[in-house]
């Protein structure tokens, strides 16, 4: 997952530091809906430290599921995150939450074939990956071999 949209009406705040903007907070909380609603509970969440994937986190509200912040994530390309995400052991399910353009990238990367969606290759803010690997331990994931489960956006879930 890519964070939701940060607020730039700060021009001294450093981009580390920078929040969701209102939207953001409303696109974090609908793709939290959808994950529940689709009956995707992660165990563990990867966030980068950043204020904005801290909060997108925050409001997806899985409360059943333990954050882990991972500061190797912020501005990580796909290699990087891949080396995150092989650290996550035996856990069923890992929710990865970080920034464009590795998270976009890591994507691509990660499935044998992209989703058929007209968003997936320019990842926009909180667009969500759900991939399947046939592994036993998240040590053994590799870059080509996930199948695609779901890909959505905030404006497929969110309602009127």
């Amino acid at each position: 997952m890519r964070h939701a949209k940060s607020d730039w009406d700060d021009p001294r705040q450093s981009d580390h530091a920078r929040p969701l903007n209102p939207r953001g907070r409303s696109s974090a909380q609908s793709m939290g809906d959808w994950l529940r609603s689709q009956n995707i509970a992660p165990d563990v969440a990867l966030v980068s430290d950043a204020c904005r994937t801290q909060e997108t986190f925050a409001r997806l509200a899985l409360p059943e599921t333990e954050l882990l912040l991972k500061p190797g994530l912020y501005l990580a390309g796909a290699a990087q995150m891949m080396d995150v995400l092989q650290c996550a052991g035996r856990r069923a399910t890992v929710l990865m939450l970080g920034h464009n353009p590795g998270i976009a990238e890591l994507a691509e990367r990660l499935v044998a074939q992209p989703p058929k969606h007209p968003r997936f290759f320019d990842y926009p803010t909180c667009a969500t990956l759900v991939v399947d690997f046939d592994v036993s331990d998240w040590s053994e994931v590799s870059f080509g071999r996930g199948v695609p489960v779901a890909f959505v956006i905030p404006r497929d879930v969110m309602t009127a």
